[in-house]
């Protein structure tokens, strides 16, 4: 009853993390995440290769395992589809690579949700209005707003035939980018699991290009969500059928005992 129970308790988190990708199947820049388990310690009633009475050795011994555990969830960090939009200021990173973003306690977190917007003081933002590091400002008489796949932001300004450059975006990579805590708010921290961030333009050192006028979607194929969450569901039934059969033979050995 109890490796059931360990059983049924690892496919509810396993359900737990399908529910969550489903839930954000539309969230710009949202990356998947999966569930990661490992078997319990093992009774050992008899070693492998031990010595038997008649001199012979046992080819394969006793060992009876107590069930499985949670050991991690890991966030898979392929590239999401690219959406089209049209918006200026909309930017998606084809590859590797995060934005820096600066928290209001100072903090820099990091991103790939390329929905950039302007503030009332003219700094690039993103829509939960965290400016982007290194910080870019853009005149507030701009009316057109390129940004270079290298990064480059250029501004064209009345009065000035060529457009004039106003900033740099730069992207920054990470040795074990699925040890960085996710935050939500489609933020990442920096951990002592992934490593510090290396930074340089995009384009460059394995860096992602820059893509105007697109976002990243997220990475979760719902089919392929389905079908894992159906597998679950089927598991989590053989699991409480194992528990129903426990109790049932405890109960008979219960009566027959009386």
């Amino acid at each position: 009853m109890w490796i059931s129970k360990t059983g049924v308790q690892a496919q509810d988190a396993k359900l737990q993390a399908i529910a969550n990708n489903l839930a954000n199947v539309n969230t710009v820049g949202f990356k998947r995440d999966r569930v990661l388990f490992e078997d319990l310690f093992y009774q050992i009633e008899r070693e492998p290769g031990a010595q038997r009475d008649d001199n012979t050795v046992t080819p394969g011994g006793v060992q009876l395992g107590t069930g499985t555990r949670l050991v991690g969830t890991q966030k898979v960090f392929t590239t999401g589809n690219l959406q089209t939009t049209g918006q200026s200021l909309d930017i998606a990173i084809a590859g590797n690579g995060f934005l820096q973003v600066q928290r209001p306690n100072g903090d820099l977190a990091y991103t790939r949700a390329g929905q950039l917007q302007k503030n009332s003081e003219g700094l690039l933002v993103t829509s939960q209005g965290l400016p982007i590091v290194p910080e870019i400002t853009i005149p507030a008489n701009a009316t057109a707003i390129t940004i270079g796949e290298n990064g480059m932001v250029s501004a064209t300004v009345p009065g000035q035939a060529a457009p004039q450059e106003v900033g740099q975006l730069t992207l920054v990579s990470f040795v074990n980018p699925a040890g960085l805590l996710a935050m939500g708010d489609n933020l990442y921290q920096e951990t002592a699991a992934s490593g510090v961030p290396t930074e340089g333009n995009p384009g460059a050192d394995g860096l992602g290009k820059i893509k105007q006028g697109a976002l990243e979607g997220s990475n979760v194929q719902v089919v392929e969500e389905m079908v894992d969450m159906i597998a679950a569901q089927r598991t989590y039934e053989m699991n409480t059928k194992v528990l129903s059969a426990a109790d049932n033979m405890m109960q008979t050995l219960a009566q027959a005992v009386r």
